[in-house]
């Protein structure tokens, strides 16, 4: 009897009343109990309420608490309509990961761990980073393990199955070498297909620009590299430095982003293939 009795308090504090405190959370960290379905995967309830509570504690350490009145409310669904999203294309990409034998392994996380320590050129210590997660995001360790886990998947997936981005890829390049690396004539040429974009004046060489002002800095001036992935993974690079100093850079580049993605993921919402067990905006939470 206790444990039907549990069973029931849980599921209607998950589904009915659609509970985010942190007791709730530390229990489907444990069951993993799903939150909706994408293609016939289940997307778990844990790594939606991580997102969640993340965007959450991020909104208010810039904007303060947030109160109890109807516009705190309503940011509280958009914030929960975000990470529902999120959950979804982030199970999607597990599914078509293993579909196409894409994988993230442990060295790959600590990786890009270590990377994450030192943005901004800041050689940070474990302990000090991970104060730094808690406080603006209030993850611990293994949650931001596993969100850096599921962000490496879906951007290697996104890579994986691009064609069209490939396609352009090659395109710019044979371009490139036809005109001597002017990538403004590419961008005029291609249009839609690629973004141009200049600095304009000196940034630092660490600027957070998905790794372009990095790479410029490797270049000499006039000289063009790529193609080479965005720090986030989600689109490829070129780029052409104008002027450096010692620690700055001014440079042109040209994005081309991931999009079929996007566009799968589209098609399976028009198609009727996600389905979400709660409805957002229809919980008993004041």
């Amino acid at each position: 009897v206790a444990m039907v009795a549990m069973v029931v308090v849980g599921w209607a504090l998950l589904y009915k009343f659609q509970d985010t405190g942190n007791m709730i959370y530390r229990v489907t960290q444990v069951l993993p109990v799903p939150v909706a379905e994408v293609d016939g995967e289940k997307v778990r309830y844990s790594d939606y309420l991580m997102i969640y509570l993340s965007n959450l504690k991020t909104s208010e350490q810039q904007d303060g608490q947030l109160a109890a009145n109807e516009d705190s409310s309503a940011m509280r669904e958009m914030y929960k309509e975000a990470a529902m999203r999120s959950a979804v294309e982030y199970t999607y990409a597990l599914k078509l990961g293993k579909e196409l034998g894409v994988t993230v392994t442990e060295e790959d996380i600590d990786k890009a761990f270590a990377d994450h320590r030192k943005v901004g050129g800041v050689e940070r210590s474990e302990e000090s980073f991970l104060k730094i997660v808690r406080d603006n995001f209030g993850m611990n360790k293994s949650e931001y393990r596993r969100m850096l886990y599921l962000t490496l998947m879906t951007s290697r997936v996104a890579q994986e199955i691009d064609t069209h981005a490939r396609e352009t890829v090659e395109q710019v390049e044979q371009m490139l070498a036809e005109n001597g690396g002017d990538l403004f004539a590419v961008a005029e040429a291609l249009g839609a297909e690629v973004e141009y974009e200049e600095t304009g004046r000196l940034v630092d060489n660490m600027n957070v620009d998905g790794g372009r002002a990095n790479k410029a800095m490797e270049l000499e001036i006039g000289t063009v590299i790529g193609k080479f992935l965005s720090t986030n993974g989600d689109a490829y690079y070129f780029v052409k430095l104008n002027e450096k100093t010692d620690t700055q850079v001014n440079y042109a580049s040209l994005k081309i982003k991931f999009t079929e993605f996007d566009l799968k993921v589209a098609e399976l919402y028009e198609n009727g293939l996600v389905k979400e067990y709660i409805t957002i905006g229809e919980s008993g939470e004041e």
